[in-house]
């Protein structure tokens, strides 16, 4: 009888380890979204224009590439890696479908593929890199931002493009031109741009990958023990090719959003998206050990770091003052992750 009830009570200290951890998911994601309240509320209180509903608009906006970027570089990191080349990979998707469409003369309609598999083919490049050669991560995709940076002046001439003005030996179709613009265009009363639209299919998707597919749990398992993903058999290094595919394809995906929202692209463009992106994953909760990430959480920081952009544009006190608060927020999330996984393993022990 005793040992029966000995055995039924074994398993109880897994369901509370559980437990644990998902109670400091939820406090960590309360505490940011509570941030992102605060945040409003102070902006609103100093200057009342802030609570227009037209801002409001702007901060979802701003939010949606750095959102989509974010989305994929999770991924790298809750399997234990890091993605430093993702800005280049934006700019050089723009840049290779401005080139191929615009100078070449290529239908938007292939060269918008053709830009998404530069971005499959970077993503597998910094994958094998990084599973077959054993370089870390960050010394390969820090090689491979200069190299995408590089591979842009070359295309792009240090030229800039704009479909609106074709080159005086280029003819381009309207159709083709409506079919691009109205990937972002504006809708509603309030101009809400169909990027935002974008950004939460996407999210929806990394959201079932991550959360609900066994895709997801296995990323998880192997970024949260590597070496217990290996003994259990684990495809480790197809994961993390996957993994880095996919970091890159959502990258592509945002520059040629941004291409068409903005409509231009130059050769340097996405080179100051590093690291906002990088803050917004790392301010969401995802855990430079790797193992840890939500999806909300990525959402939620890129939401914050957009309300601070534009609160900031809108108070005006200086371009050196938001890089201030970015650089301030992003060194308290990373401080308190680590405080949060030393507090685990103090746990645990």
């Amino acid at each position: 009888m005793t040992t029966d009830t000995t055995q039924s009570a074994a398993p109880r200290p897994a369901a509370t380890g559980v437990g644990k951890a998902t109670l400091d998911v939820v406090l960590r994601l309360g505490g940011l979204f509570l941030a992102v309240i605060l945040v409003a509320l102070i902006f609103i209180f100093i200057n009342p224009n802030f609570a227009n509903p037209v801002l409001g608009v702007s901060v979802l906006r701003a939010m949606s590439s750095v959102a989509i970027m974010a989305l994929g570089l999770t991924l790298v990191i809750v399997v234990g890696e890091i993605d430093l080349s993702f800005g280049a990979m934006y700019g050089l998707a723009a840049n290779t479908l401005a080139v191929v469409w615009i100078v070449m003369g290529v239908s938007v309609y292939l060269a918008i593929p053709i830009a998404i598999g530069v971005g499959v083919l970077v993503g597998l490049f910094n994958g094998l890199m990084v599973t077959s050669f054993r370089i870390p991560s960050f010394i390969v995709t820090l090689g491979s931002y200069n190299l995408l940076y590089g591979l842009s002046l070359w295309i792009t001439n240090t030229s800039t493009f704009n479909p609106n003005y074709p080159p005086p030996d280029a003819e381009m179709p309207q159709g083709e031109l409506d079919f691009f613009i109205g990937l972002t265009q504006s809708i509603g009363q309030y101009r809400l741009s169909i990027e935002v639209f974008w950004m939460i299919g996407i999210a929806l998707v990394v959201g079932f990958l991550l959360h609900r597919s066994l895709f997801g749990f296995r990323l998880m398992a192997i970024g949260g023990n590597p070496e217990a993903g290996k003994l259990a058999r684990l495809p480790v290094k197809r994961y993390k090719v996957t993994a880095f595919i996919l970091c890159s394809v959502l990258a592509a995906i945002a520059g040629i959003l941004d291409f068409s929202f903005i409509q231009t692209s130059q050769p340097d463009i996405g080179l100051s998206q590093t690291f906002p992106v990088f803050a917004a994953v790392i301010i969401g909760g995802a855990s430079l050990s790797g193992g840890k990430g939500t999806v909300i959480g990525t959402l939620g920081g890129a939401l914050l770091l957009a309300e601070l952009q534009i609160g900031l544009a809108l108070l005006s006190p200086g371009p050196h003052v938001q890089q201030i608060f970015l650089g301030a927020v992003t060194i308290g999330a990373v401080s308190l992750d680590l405080f949060l996984t030393s507090l685990r393993k103090r746990r645990a022990a």
